[in-house]
């Protein structure tokens, strides 16, 4: 039995089994398979990586837990509502520092103005979740606080307390790994596989609000589309 169909017989057992179920020994699947422990821990360290499993040093092997799923809306426009499951924000870091050249460009402000950065870790059902760093233009947000950043929404409050209406936005989405302080933070091991968000947000008159970098745990998260198909669609 050839490694790729030992991947896909260990799918099987992962679909019919609970997250947070432990995996069989490698001894018990080899001989279960009737193949070789090389082939099935090459075949293991396959779904591992794909986010399927989780090893723990010392305890074995595990079905990974439920991802969270964000539904992203196929018609331009829609709102996006809220991912599943219940989120709360920790304020790592609040302060004030200068734009610099290469962020002043990105929020349209001068190199010396001030701006305001926040990094927060979002946790979705006890668990961390992702990691978010968020610049504004300190001028935008008068007497905001740490606290303001914990909880309910960033947009609502910028309508109703300071009467900025964000209407649209630029998010880009790229695959990348976490590093060792993202790993820290968010419980995972070093290099764990994740999705690195940035998104530019601006108000009705084309000026920019917010620029903010999001770092999500790529075994948990996942983006959900729903899309609408033509008669020319490929």
């Amino acid at each position: 039995m050839r490694r790729a169909q030992v991947r896909e017989r260990l799918r099987e057992l992962i679909d019919a089994r609970t997250p947070g179920d432990p995996l069989p020994s490698e001894r018990s699947l080899s001989e279960h398979l009737g193949v070789s422990r090389p082939t099935v821990r090459a075949a293991i360290d396959d779904l591992a990586g794909a986010g399927l499993l989780i090893r723990q040093h010392g305890r074995g092997t595990f079905i990974s837990p439920h991802k969270i799923s964000q539904e992203v809306p196929s018609a331009s426009g829609q709102p996006f509502p809220p991912a599943e499951g219940d989120w709360v924000s920790e304020v790592l870091e609040f302060r004030t520092e200068a734009a610099g050249a290469r962020l002043g460009q990105r929020l349209q402000v001068s190199p010396g103005d001030d701006l305001l950065y926040v990094m927060r870790r979002r946790i979705v059902d006890g668990d961390p979740m992702a990691l978010e760093e968020i610049r504004l233009p300190v001028t935008l947000v008068p007497g905001i606080a740490a606290e303001d950043f914990t909880r309910g929404s960033l947009y609502r409050r910028l309508r109703e307390r300071y009467d900025v209406d964000p209407t649209e936005a630029v998010q880009t989405t790229e695959p990348t790994v976490t590093d060792a302080s993202e790993s820290r933070l968010l419980g995972v091991p070093p290099y764990s596989p994740a999705l690195l968000f940035e998104r530019t947000t601006r108000d009705g008159d084309g000026r920019v609000l917010e620029f903010t970098r999001s770092v999500y745990r790529g075994d948990r998260y996942r983006i959900t589309s729903h899309l609408k198909l033509g008669p020319n669609s490929g």
